[in-house]
């Protein structure tokens, strides 16, 4: 998955507003080897960072209300995209699924971001299957 510097640099900057809570939301885009907004990606490409409120307002965990859930899903098929990732901030530990991001990491389709604050800025995206990481890509 690439994630241009413009939308990195978009979750650092929304990463250190919400802290110490944890940010979060989702990556939309354009999927490998499908056609949008004018562009065949060879892999899927994010075009927008889709912020939502962290109503659990928590440090160390976070929910998506189901109503940003809803709104996020219509817009980005309004706008001809694919959730292609949930990702969170971890303020204070490295960038590495959890025991509760891994259990709660349902949807197989979709690749699991985490920006880290901690020790420096780290964003790595991770694809979980039945509770387990398959896959790691480093973004920074």
């Amino acid at each position: 998955m690439v994630i241009p510097q413009n939308i990195i640099e978009e979750l650092i900057e929304q990463a250190k507003k919400d802290a110490p809570d944890e940010s979060c939301g989702y990556l939309l885009g354009i999927p490998s080897s499908e056609e949008g907004q004018g562009v065949v990606a060879k892999e899927s490409v994010v075009t927008e960072n889709y912020w939502m409120e962290n109503i659990d307002h928590s440090p160390e965990h976070f929910s998506f209300a189901p109503k940003d859930q809803f709104a996020a899903l219509r817009y980005a098929r309004s706008k001809g995209l694919k959730i292609l990732a949930n990702w969170h901030s971890h303020p204070a530990s490295p960038s590495r699924p959890s025991q509760e991001d891994l259990r709660l990491a349902n949807n197989p389709t979709i690749r699991y971001g985490i920006l880290s604050l901690h020790e420096g800025i780290h964003l790595n995206s991770f694809k979980i299957l039945n509770g387990e990481v398959v896959d790691k890509e480093v973004h920074l």
